[in-house]
């Protein structure tokens, strides 16, 4: 009989395609935001202003921000679980990379909406 550990490690597709998934979003709003901008005769902060003052074009950008939250997650999460043995300082390190995406949430939402 084999007795797997369980380490807290997520084996599988799911985090995989997650990845991918992220990255395309980010990716599609990356070149759309380059390509509005190129084709603006100049930038300056009305550009900017304008930009973000659709709630479609804010939603989106809070979209790539939250992609790019859960892909550093899941990147972060396995390089820690690869490197760190220690199983307090591997969570030690979770919980504070946690905090700090849930506080980056908190704050792109501020900023975006102006709460």
């Amino acid at each position: 009989m084999v007795n797997r550990v369980v380490t807290g490690a997520h084996y599988g597709l799911r985090d995989w395609l997650a990845q991918r998934i992220t990255a395309v979003v980010m990716a599609l709003f990356t070149l759309f935001v380059a390509v509005y901008l190129l084709l603006q005769p100049a930038v300056d902060y009305d550009v900017w202003a304008g930009l973000f003052s659709n709630n479609v074009m804010r939603s989106f950008a809070l979209l790539f921000l939250l992609s790019l939250f859960y892909h550093a997650w899941i990147g972060v999460r396995d390089i820690v679980m690869d490197y760190v043995k220690p199983a307090s300082v591997r969570l030690l390190v979770h919980v504070a990379v946690i905090l700090a995406l849930v506080l980056y949430v908190i704050w792109s939402v501020q900023i975006l909406w102006g709460m």
